[in-house]
């Protein structure tokens, strides 16, 4: 893909994310159902935090394109591999873990994560834009350009290390609040809440792998930019 065609690309992708992630933030206090507490805001949501991380690739990668076109070549470099790294650490797992459980838990029993009374506050075209539309995005994104992956150790210890921080800010909210962020998690003893910390864990570092895969089956050994 050209380099101009790529940085409209991204930049249409930044406004978007920029787009959904006011609108979800900027629901007022006094449309929130009962359900949800106030305590930690939209931020608590890993569909929220989601939305402000792909906005900040996307912002990144639309730098990193501009750099390319006025021939800031030395700039260039530094950007792309911090784009590579977001991308493949953090972008490509972080959604399409959040829409495959979303969906799966919502077909299961919606109430375990998004209730019902939520539909008169969300929008359903916001909904899908929060919970559908990420995952064609990041498929999109390693169709369109490849992305250098660091090493897996390295990898998976960054991703490891952001789900560590996501655990323990949903653990303290609750040790706050008395409330789960989300709750699917009070179906669970203490133990099995750990069980399926982990298994979540488990699966999104599977997500990791399978980006990586697909990076490599698509692109090959292709020569990245320098």
């Amino acid at each position: 893909m050209e380099i101009s065609t790529l940085a409209t690309y991204h930049c249409l992708a930044f406004v978007w994310y920029f787009f959904v992630a006011y609108s979800i933030t900027h629901i007022k206090t006094e449309e929130r159902p009962s359900e949800v507490f106030l305590y930690g805001g939209q931020w608590k949501y890993l569909t929220v935090l989601n939305l402000v991380l792909q906005a900040v690739f996307y912002g990144v990668s639309f730098l990193a394109d501009v750099l390319r076109l006025i021939k800031k070549l030395r700039c260039a470099k530094c950007v792309i591999s911090s784009r590579d790294l977001l991308f493949s650490v953090l972008a490509f797992p972080v959604s399409t873990f959040v829409c495959i459980s979303f969906w799966t838990l919502y077909t299961y029993n919606r109430e375990l994560v998004y209730p019902k009374s939520l539909d008169g506050v969300i929008p359903l075209w916001l909904n899908h834009a929060m919970h559908t539309a990420v995952l064609p995005f990041a498929l999109l994104e390693i169709l369109a350009l490849p992305h250098r992956y660091p090493a897996k150790k390295k990898g998976l210890i960054l991703l490891g290390f952001v789900a560590f921080l996501y655990i323990s800010w949903v653990l303290w909210i609750y040790s706050v609040t008395g409330e789960w962020v989300y709750p699917l998690f009070a179906l669970f003893s203490p133990p099995g809440l750990a069980a399926f910390f982990a298994g979540s864990l488990a699966i999104i570092i599977s997500f990791y792998n399978f980006g990586e895969f697909l990076n490599r089956m698509i692109w090959g050994q292709f020569k990245f930019f320098s």
